[in-house]
């Protein structure tokens, strides 16, 4: 499979950029999207919202369903994914992409901050799971990829922002037990992570990070296509780097994705960045 026409993917957190780039990535495939994310209304600070990102979709070819959802709050995700497989007949993908950041140490760290964290980040990709299973065990290509680092117990990626940590690194437990359950049940249970620090609007939450020493998210959105339309079958449990995934395609250029391909590159969060050429260019 090389496309993902026909596919319904329930996406959280796709208002703006990484999700919404995947939502727009499957849409030019002709795919069914569901956009779970709580923007519904445009603020001028922070662009995007469940209704243009729809409108986006259906310029590009695909579906969509624009859903006000909080993947805090149960009720919420059980009717929305309720709507989904209403609205398109079933479900075949989540892609848990919802995340929150907050990058202080602990004394600045306010425990609604780190609350927050932990509700969206772990409980919250693990509710959406629970939701979209049952419908995903019945669907013949059934995918869960989430957007969540490499597992790590190295101590320089806790010390600075140990709430945080602790929130990401819950997304990738949650990946590495639900692939335990259900791969061998057929479920493709994967995570991905990019190599370089994105240009969304998270980086504002980044001290000194500048966008044009950032690629964009377009290479994240390639790297999950082509990580979804792969035989689910027996390919669980992997935690994907975004350059790797198109490294193995045979993509070796990548200065396409680069904000500024004259700037040197920075590495993300929670990897120890390989200086390859493949992975500088």
């Amino acid at each position: 499979m090389s496309s993902l026409s026909g596919k319904t993917l329930f996406i959280t957190g796709a208002s703006r950029g990484i999700g919404r780039a995947i939502a727009l990535r499957a849409a030019r495939d002709g795919a069914n999207i569901a956009i779970a994310a709580k923007s519904d209304v445009a603020n001028p600070k922070l662009p995007g919202t469940i209704h243009s990102v729809a409108a986006e979709i259906e310029a590009a070819g695909g579906h969509a369903l624009a859903l006000k959802c909080d993947i805090r709050e149960e009720d919420e995700v059980r009717a929305a994914v309720a709507a989904t497989v209403d609205a398109f007949g079933g479900l075949d993908i989540l892609v848990n992409n919802a995340s929150a950041i907050w990058l202080r140490g602990t004394l600045d760290t306010p425990m609604k901050r780190f609350d927050l964290m932990q509700q969206v980040n772990a409980r919250g990709s693990f509710l959406c799971a629970q939701a979209c299973l049952p419908h995903l065990l019945k669907a013949p290509n059934p995918h869960i990829l989430t957007l969540a680092p490499p597992l790590s117990t190295d101590p320089k990626w806790w010390a600075p922002h140990t709430g945080y940590t602790l929130a990401k690194m819950g997304m990738s437990f949650v990946t590495l037990g639900l692939a335990a359950e259900f791969g061998p049940q057929g479920v493709a249970v994967n995570a991905l992570w990019p190599r370089t620090v994105i240009a969304t609007d998270a980086i504002n939450m980044i001290p000194g990070v500048q966008a044009e020493r950032c690629r964009t998210p377009e290479i994240v959105a390639d790297a999950a296509h082509a990580v979804l339309v792969r035989p689910a079958e027996g390919y669980y449990g992997h935690f994907l780097i975004d350059d790797d995934v198109l490294f193995a395609l045979g993509i070796t250029d990548f200065a396409a994705y680069a904000v500024d391909p004259t700037q040197p590159l920075l590495p993300d969060l929670f990897l120890d960045f390989d200086s390859a050429p493949k992975h500088r260019r």
